[in-house]
């Protein structure tokens, strides 16, 4: 079955002192995989400054704006249309020997293949004293693990918009056990990597028609690599796996990889931001 999903993303920078010149990338075009297909996308502003299209270095694509004019502000408009395949994301075989897989996972050729997701960030590294705070079950495959690992985080941690931000410690986060579903997704990053699962933040869209958390901006979730399987999306924020509703737009090591939006302003008060994204499924077929 395939699913129709019509997405619009719209933000606006606002300037109290106003700016002479900017630059803004935007990272929010949905990527094309075997599961999705993007199908039309448009991106606009209302000043009519021109849009540059490129890909970064992780291989996604983002749009650049530049501008020269006096302004206060600045509206952004994207309107996407994709097609997404029905998913089954327990559709694999589990390991039939769980030693030999954690033999492979803790093997100096995998560790290898796959540091730059095993490597700690500054939003992926715990604490000394939160290196316990969650163990594997040996007796149980990485997959499973996993699994348990997702329900764990979205029981310890309590969805509740405001109270964090971009720069919030992942410390802070384990203490207060608040977050949204960035936060989620680090914790969940960041166990996984202790225990030598690869794992990635991946940043994208959620049609929340199903009653899942998120809120009005992007959506955040996490792969982590299970051997003879391959990257396997996990949804700490809602405790389920990646499927039809979950859009990618793309991976990285944390949310400094994948934020939406990065830019350089020249101005010397202060701004705001503000985002409302929309996820809309158009029909199924």
């Amino acid at each position: 079955m395939l699913y129709e999903y019509e997405i619009d993303y719209d933000t606006r920078n606002s300037y109290e002192k106003g700016l002479n010149e900017a630059f803004w990338q935007f990272l929010i075009i949905p990527e094309e995989n075997d599961t999705q297909e993007l199908t039309y996308w448009h991106f606009e502003n209302d000043l009519d400054e021109n849009n540059s299209v490129s890909e970064n270095g992780l291989g996604f694509k983002t749009v650049q704006v530049r501008s020269k004019k006096v302004l206060d502000h600045i509206k952004f408009n994207a309107h996407f249309k994709l097609t997404k395949k029905e998913v089954n994301p327990f559709d694999f075989d589990l390991p039939l020997d769980i030693d030999e897989e954690r033999k492979l996972v803790d093997s100096l050729d995998f560790r290898v293949d796959y540091e730059p997701y095993l490597r700690k960030t500054s939003f992926t590294q715990l604490l000394e004293e939160h290196k316990s705070i969650y163990a594997f079950d040996s007796k149980k495959s990485i997959f499973e693990n996993l699994t348990d690992l997702n329900r764990w985080v979205y029981g310890h941690l309590y969805f509740k918009t405001g109270v964090t931000d971009v720069n919030t410690n992942l410390d802070e986060i384990i203490e207060n056990r608040h977050g949204v579903c960035q936060d989620f997704t680090h914790l969940f990053c960041a166990i996984a990597k202790h225990h030598g699962v690869p794992a990635r933040y991946v940043s994208g869209y959620l049609h929340q028609g199903h009653g899942f958390f998120g809120d009005s901006q992007m959506h955040a979730w996490a792969e982590a690599f299970v051997p003879n399987v391959g990257w396997v999306g996990f949804d700490p924020t809602n405790n389920v796996l990646a499927n039809q509703n979950h859009i990618k737009v793309c991976h990285g090591k944390d949310y400094t990889d994948c934020a939406p939006l990065k830019g350089v302003v020249y101005t010397l008060g202060k701004n705001e931001t503000e985002y409302s994204v929309s996820v809309k499924a158009a029909q199924q077929q």
